[in-house]
């Protein structure tokens, strides 16, 4: 099959090719700048901005099927505007170009961040309303509002199906991506403190089969929450210092002081040109989306997350293979 890959230079993106060229598939790569991590792939290569719409309908010519991966994740105050470009301008312009071309189905990745957190003591799942934009991070509100540029172009008779993952972590992590980065700023040692709350983590390689079976069995306009473990984050950095020796921070500074610090935190890492350690909207996001359901996709498509110890070790394994434990 003629399969088109935007985001492919991404972490998911290095995953979802490898996995779709060993299946024997046509891959082209939708990239927008560089061909980090698949530059010895035997795949074809489009250069597209998501925002350029004249790019990416040339991109789609005679493509079959569309995994959009493509998108801006922003932590940091600033930059909304291309976040919203990118997120949602974008997504509009896929969907359009799957329409002219007649596309026979859109795989789009979204996020756990579209989802309404409230109510905070109930399990998410796919019947969980997406968020209304209000009190939420840019980059949340961005992906809810992607998530109903797709449904409009279903309303026109595209055939589309969304995926929602958490946080991703494992390997051929070649940005290294920022869950990457947090794997190895433990290893190295530069976190002075933990903090309080965490996440639901899921490994890369589950993302992609995930995502595959969905392109392949699930019914128009279903969507399906991808999901691993929920571990806070100084269980995380107790299973790092287990596989790895290295000793994660005592300390785990409270929500509140965390969130106290991040304004002055922000403003020290603009200043020494750094990127921060964490901002409040990091800190949103270690409170919210606690508990999450793969059940739909378990059910549906036979999803299966692997422990997050193997995960790790695997995370690990690869960054030492790419140099970046030394």
């Amino acid at each position: 099959m003629n399969i088109a890959v935007t985001g492919a230079t991404g972490h998911v993106g290095a995953n979802l090719v490898r996995t779709l060229v060993e299946q024997g598939h046509q891959v082209r790569a939708v990239v927008h700048a560089g061909r980090r991590g698949l530059g010895d792939l035997p795949i074809t290569f489009a250069e597209a901005d998501v925002r350029d719409a004249a790019a990416i309908e040339r991109a789609f010519d005679g493509i079959e099927l569309v995994y959009h991966l493509a998108a801006t994740i922003n932590i940091s105050p600033g930059n909304e505007d291309q976040v919203y470009a990118t997120n949602v301008y974008g997504v509009r312009n896929v969907v359009n170009a799957c329409l002219k071309h007649k596309v026979r189905r859109l795989l789009h990745f979204s996020s756990i961040h579209a989802f309404d957190a409230a109510p905070h003591d109930r399990p998410i799942d796919e019947r969980r309303p997406i968020n209304n934009g209000n009190g939420v991070p840019p980059y949340d509100r961005s992906k809810a509002a992607g998530e109903r540029e797709v449904r409009a172009g279903i309303e026109r008779g595209l055939d589309a199906v969304i995926v929602n993952p958490t946080a991703i972590l494992g390997p051929h992590d070649y940005g290294p991506s920022r869950m990457g980065r947090v794997l190895l700023d433990l290893y190295h040692r530069r976190l002075p403190a933990l903090i309080e709350g965490g996440f639901d983590w899921v490994d890369v390689r589950d993302v992609t089969a995930g995502a595959i079976a969905a392109a392949e069995k699930a019914k128009t306009g279903e969507k399906y929450l991808l999901a691993g473990s929920h571990r806070t984050v100084a269980q995380l950095a107790a299973l790092v210092e287990e596989l790895t020796g290295k000793k994660a921070p005592r300390l785990v500074t409270p929500m509140w002081l965390a969130r106290v610090g991040a304004p002055f935190a922000q403003t020290a890492a603009k200043v020494m040109g750094k990127e921060p350690l964490f901002t409040s909207r990091s800190l949103h996001a270690l409170r919210n989306h606690q508990q999450v359901s793969h059940d739909k996709a378990a059910r549906d498509l036979g999803y299966q997350p692997r422990p997050l110890r193997d995960t790790l070790q695997a995370s690990f394994d690869w960054f030492r293979g790419a140099g970046l434990l030394s």
